[in-house]
């Protein structure tokens, strides 16, 4: 069993992948809202990065700038719209499931043993996988029902495992 604090994050991670579930439009607004302002908030730092470095590498401060201002146009743009952050999270599942199979296909080829197989084949199950949830992520009702799930999946497991107790296990101690 994991400690307090997990069992605390858990709660409030089940809590909130319901929430998510029970209001979805307003819910990936909240998360759009917020994605835009980090975005925005590394655009600014960027920014300060530029004229920070001008002494030091003019090439450096001036890709700083280039970057910063992209930063916060981007960050502006995703701001609270819902229907681009719901292209962008189906973009990225798309991107990650081409990547998954590609590495899986090559694990199947390159590793030998069983273990090498089974990791190539689960590589392509999850690469597929990850397709077709990047498919139902360009309607912003699935992309909520999507991030629920994930956050009461993972709200379960902080009540079972605690995620510091992995970092310093053994290959050996490893849960099975």
């Amino acid at each position: 069993m994991a400690e307090g604090n997990n069992i605390l994050l858990g709660i409030l991670a089940v809590i909130l992948g319901i929430l998510v579930i029970a209001f979805p439009l307003f819910s990936v607004f909240t998360v759009s809202a917020l994605a835009g302002f980090a975005i925005m908030l590394l655009g600014i730092w960027l920014l300060v990065q530029s004229f920070g470095t001008w002494g030091a590498s003019k090439a450096a401060s001036i890709a700083y700038l280039i970057l910063g201002i992209i930063a916060i146009i981007c960050g502006i743009g995703l701001f609270g719209h819902i229907l681009l952050f719901s292209f962008l999270a189906s973009i990225w599942l798309y991107f990650v499931g081409f990547f998954l199979i590609i590495s899986g296909i090559m694990s199947l080829f390159a590793k030998e043993g069983t273990a090498g197989k089974g990791s190539g084949g689960m590589g392509v199950i999850l690469g597929i996988l990850y397709i077709i949830l990047g498919t139902y992520a360009w309607d912003p009702y699935y992309l909520a029902l999507l991030i629920g799930i994930w956050l009461i999946i993972d709200g379960i497991a902080l009540f079972f495992v605690s995620p510091s107790d992995l970092v310093g296990m053994e290959k050996s101690e490893m849960p099975k």
